[in-house]
């Protein structure tokens, strides 16, 4: 069972390399990129089932044991990402194939994309904080490469900022690594669950803080997020699904597993992680509302629904993480499907733009579809996986009696279906007031490429899906929650028989 942990990061590695080697034979490279994911998606969903069932899975690399060595483990909540990453990496690859473009172009598109989910995975699956910040590293090495690929002066100009603040983030993590091995002379995350409460409250709350400025970064939290809103909208539709879909979310569980795992209640900064959410909720819905734009006003909100998982964090209950959870999972595949669909759109209407787009209700039904059920969803309207999600939240926040999160939490939902509108009305329901920069091709039936199409439809099911089975999956968060609140398997799995490669 000990290779479920270690084959999501190796198989996508050893994938790149391969698909260097193939080089230039596109049908080689796609056909290996898609059996690659698709074999992760597979290996994920066992490993979830295991770890559901049994507990934390663990690899130490290379046998030693812990804290010495590298650790490698899979509880529910990492298990969780890894496959709901794993699906949308998968469902983005087969969109990137329909569409062409720099995936037909650029021969690196898939090594490239390859590497990048592997540093994902390792993120999600790591159990030390130096080997977190080496799996931040390649992904923002991948993802440089992906946000500039084509390039046009703007990507260029984007990308410098993106990779500009992702490395002053960088040395921030290893200022903060210095520290904490200095103060406690261990960076193994199940080591340092013990060893955090030996300092004194004033050094663990200043590590505390540093982990979160650092991965705050990542997450595009309130103030550090101006660098999201102008980097994304540049990259190649399919690039800016999955970074969309993915990276911020890397950024939510480091936070989430750093301050719940190494640091003691009394640490805890709940006061000042609903105050960032609220912020980060109101900015980014405001960010939106103010563009006009498919792309930035769908970004926008990226930030914004950052706020409703470090929400749930900072409720710091037992429902309050839960409804994190789930609604992590929903917001990757909302989110996932919504970028998909504002390429399509860019693509039939040859803008992105809502005044130089319209009437594709009409002249693309299918689309229209497509877009509505994700959209609903993220605005929060029931029966939707939003709903679910957010009325967790809502819920656990009068338990608290947390009034002022929970007012700006509704009226943010409220102004997301404003912008959702806003979208609807001038990409789908009224004409363009411009020419159409390119003319619809007639063969495109369904409103764009079948594969482009069939993609996108397969990450709004799987939205559909997550309504569906809302019962279940809220039930998964809930035992993930109870881990994460009391870390205790998750150190005896690493700590205590971790050694020999799993949990009891």
């Amino acid at each position: 069972m000990t290779a479920l942990v270690v084959l999501p990061i190796l198989l996508p590695l050893l994938g790149a390399g391969l698909s260097i080697l193939i080089g230039r034979r596109a049908l080689g490279q796609r056909t290996l990129s898609v059996a690659v994911l698709a074999t992760i998606v597979t290996l994920a969903a066992v490993l979830l089932v295991r770890v559901d069932r049994d507990g934390p899975v663990v690899v130490q690399a290379g046998g030693w044991p812990a804290p010495f060595g590298i650790s490698l483990v899979a509880d529910r909540f990492a298990a969780i990402m890894v496959l709901v990453s794993s699906a949308m990496l998968l469902a983005v690859m087969l969109y990137a194939i329909g569409q062409g473009g720099v995936e037909r172009e650029r021969v690196g598109f898939h090594p490239v994309y390859l590497v990048l989910g592997a540093g994902v995975c390792l993120a999600f699956l790591t159990g030390d904080l130096f080997t977190l910040y080496v799996a931040f590293e390649v992904m923002l090495v991948a993802s440089y490469v992906l946000i500039t690929m084509g390039g046009r002066a703007d990507q260029i100009r984007a990308g410098m900022t993106y990779v500009v603040i992702s490395l002053i983030a960088s040395a921030l993590f290893v200022v903060a690594l210095a520290f904490v091995y200095s103060a406690t002379g261990t960076i193994n995350m199940a080591d340092l669950a013990g060893k955090m409460a030996e300092l004194s409250p004033g050094v663990r709350t200043g590590l505390s803080l540093l982990l979160l400025a650092v991965f705050g970064v990542k997450a595009a939290l309130f103030p550090l997020f101006f660098w999201l809103p102008d980097s994304y909208p540049t990259a190649p539709g399919p690039v800016t699904a999955i970074f969309a879909g993915l990276l911020t979310k890397v950024g939510v569980y480091a936070i989430i597993r750093s301050q719940l795992l190494l640091f003691p209640p009394d640490t805890f900064p709940g006061g000042l992680l609903l105050v960032v959410a609220g912020l980060t909720m109101a900015i980014g819905v405001f960010g939106a509302l103010a563009q006009d734009d498919v792309k930035r006003i769908l970004s926008f909100h990226i930030v914004s629904q950052i706020g409703y998982m470090v929400m749930g964090l900072g409720l710091y209950t037992l429902a309050g993480l839960a409804g994190a959870v789930f609604y992590i999972v929903h917001h990757i595949v909302v989110k996932t499907a919504l970028f998909l669909m504002a390429g399509l759109i860019e693509r039939r209407g040859g803008s992105s733009r809502l005044r130089e787009v319209g009437g594709f209700v009409r002249s693309a039904p299918v689309l229209a579809l497509l877009f509505a059920l994700p959209a609903l969803s993220l605005a929060g309207l029931p029966p939707f996986s939003g709903f679910v999600a957010k009325f967790a939240l809502v819920q656990a926040a009068i338990g608290e009696s947390q009034w002022p999160i929970l007012v700006v939490s509704l009226a943010v939902s409220l102004l997301t279906m404003l912008s959702m509108t806003k979208i609807w009305a001038g990409v789908f329901w009224y004409d363009a007031d411009d020419t159409l920069v390119r003319e619809p091709d007639p063969n495109e039936r369904l409103g764009g490429p079948p594969l482009m199409v069939f993609a996108t439809a397969a990450v709004v099911l799987v939205s559909v899906a997550v309504m569906v089975a809302a019962a279940p999956l809220y039930a998964l968060a809930e035992r993930t929650a109870a881990d994460l609140l009391n870390p205790a398997g998750y150190v005896e799995a690493v700590l205590g028989t971790g050694a020999g490669g799993g949990a009891p």
